[in-house]
C-alpha cells in the first residue's frame, strides 16, 4: 500500500487549499479511505472518511460545511477541498485506508476501526 499526500501550503485564514493523496498498491474499490490531521503534542484526530463503494462520507463536527471530500476512483485518488479555513485548521493532513470487507459504507475511525495505512502527510498552515 502507497499514499502519497499533496496540496499542503501557507495560506490565510478564510482562504482554500484541495489536498491530494494517490493511492497504489491495492485495491482502491475494497476500502474505505480518509483524511486525519495531527499537531504536535496531540492526539491524531479523524478529517472525514468516504467509502469508494457507495461514496457515503463522514465529517468531525469541526470542519462539517466547510470541507469536502470525493475522489476519482479511475485515478485511485482522493480528494479534500477546505474551504472557510481556520489558524485551528493548521496540522499535518494525512490520508489512510481501512479494508471495508464486504461493508458497503464508509468506516467511521473508532476504536476498534482504526484506519492501517498510512502516507507520509502534508503540512498545512493557516495565518490568522
Amino acid at each position: 500500500v502507497q499514499l502519497v499526500e499533496s496540496g499542503g501550503g501557507l495560506v490565510q485564514a478564510g482562504g482554500s487549499l484541495r489536498l491530494s493523496c494517490a493511492a497504489s498498491g491495492f485495491d482502491f474499490d475494497e476500502y474505505s479511505i480518509g483524511w486525519f490531521r495531527q499537531v504536535p503534542g496531540k492526539e491524531r484526530e479523524g478529517v472525514s472518511c468516504i467509502s469508494t463503494s457507495d461514496s457515503s462520507t463522514w465529517y468531525s463536527a469541526s470542519v462539517k460545511g466547510r470541507f469536502t471530500i470525493s475522489t476519482n476512483n479511475a485515478k485511485n485518488t482522493l480528494y479534500l477541498q477546505m474551504n472557510s479555513l481556520k489558524p485551528e485548521d493548521t496540522a499535518v493532513y494525512y490520508c489512510a485506508v481501512i479494508p471495508r470487507r464486504g461493508y458497503l459504507g464508509v468506516v467511521v475511525p473508532r476504536p476498534g476501526y482504526e484506519y492501517d495505512y498510512w502516507g507520509q502527510g502534508t503540512q498545512v498552515t493557516v495565518s490568522s
